[in-house]
């Protein structure tokens, strides 16, 4: 029995499952969007807003708990300076997650995570949300006035 026991083993051994979390933190903070099955979106939610509320502290002793955890000296500066800034007045929920499609191959549950304050740089990617009630109805063509079909009343003048 699993009692008291939380996390996702993910079908994986202790070392390669935090090899797997480290690697899709730093992309996720790196990118500032992934996509990833349910199951590890859902995992890698907690060590990123962790990293965020590291970076949003600041100091020599976080910036070195990052750097034990990120897999790039790159990915801590960034997180340090412009991420940290960007969440400073937000007190948690950094992270989006996006429900997409099915994998192929095996029928996996795949997301889409992202951080939730874009940047200046990052192009705004729609959810694919749409509202039911505002859909908007395109013009039906009409037929060109200078038609080259004879008109009934030209047919008559001949």
């Amino acid at each position: 029995m699993r009692h008291r026991k939380k996390g996702r083993q993910l079908g994986r051994k202790t070392k390669h499952r935090r090899a797997l979390f480290r690697g899709l933190v730093t992309s996720l903070l790196d990118q500032e969007r992934i996509e990833t099955t349910e199951a590890k979106a859902k995992e890698i939610r907690g060590f990123t807003e962790r990293m965020i509320t590291l970076g949003k502290q600041g100091d020599l002793p976080a910036r070195r708990r990052a750097l034990g955890f990120l897999l790039s000296k790159d990915v801590v500066s960034r997180l340090f300076g412009e991420v940290a800034e960007r969440f400073r007045d937000r007190h948690g929920g950094y992270t989006r997650v996006i429900k997409t499609r099915r994998r192929v191959g095996d029928a996996a549950k795949l997301v889409v995570i992202e951080l939730v304050a874009k940047g200046a740089g990052t192009a705004q990617v729609g959810s694919g949300h749409t509202d039911a009630g505002k859909e908007t109805k395109k013009p039906k063509p009409t037929a060109p006035t200078g038609s080259k079909a004879p008109s009934a009343e030209s047919r008559a003048s001949s």
